[in-house]
């Protein structure tokens, strides 16, 4: 009979990773959940979707991204942030004030 060898405490499987100054901590990863779960219980998934972004996968996959919001200031923020018109123009205006057209918000009179 035989007896199995001991790890030893320094070995790699028994050591933790301690995090180091200036080490960079990683994003939490979404929320994954099957399309079918969604399907049947949208509205506690959205509920979740109102803190965290939820993908939604099919067959495994990545299929979509449910974002929830908490209030409606927050959807209005969100559509203005992703409205194509209002995207241009913001670069427009920082495309003047770049080369010296436009006044900064310092220079307004009070």
């Amino acid at each position: 009979m035989t007896s199995r060898k001991a790890l030893s405490k320094s070995s790699r499987s028994s050591r933790r990773h301690k995090p180091t100054r200036g080490s960079v901590k990683r994003r939490p990863q979404p929320r994954r959940v099957a399309l079918a779960k969604v399907k049947d219980d949208l509205s506690r998934y959205l509920k979740l979707a109102a803190g965290e972004e939820i993908v939604i996968t099919r067959h495994g996959r990545p299929a979509g991204i449910l974002i929830g919001f908490a209030s409606e200031d927050d959807w209005f923020e969100y559509r203005l942030e992703h409205h194509p018109e209002f995207l241009s123009r913001i670069q427009a205006a920082r495309t003047a004030l770049d080369a010296g057209r436009g006044i900064r918000i310092e220079d307004l009179p009070e």
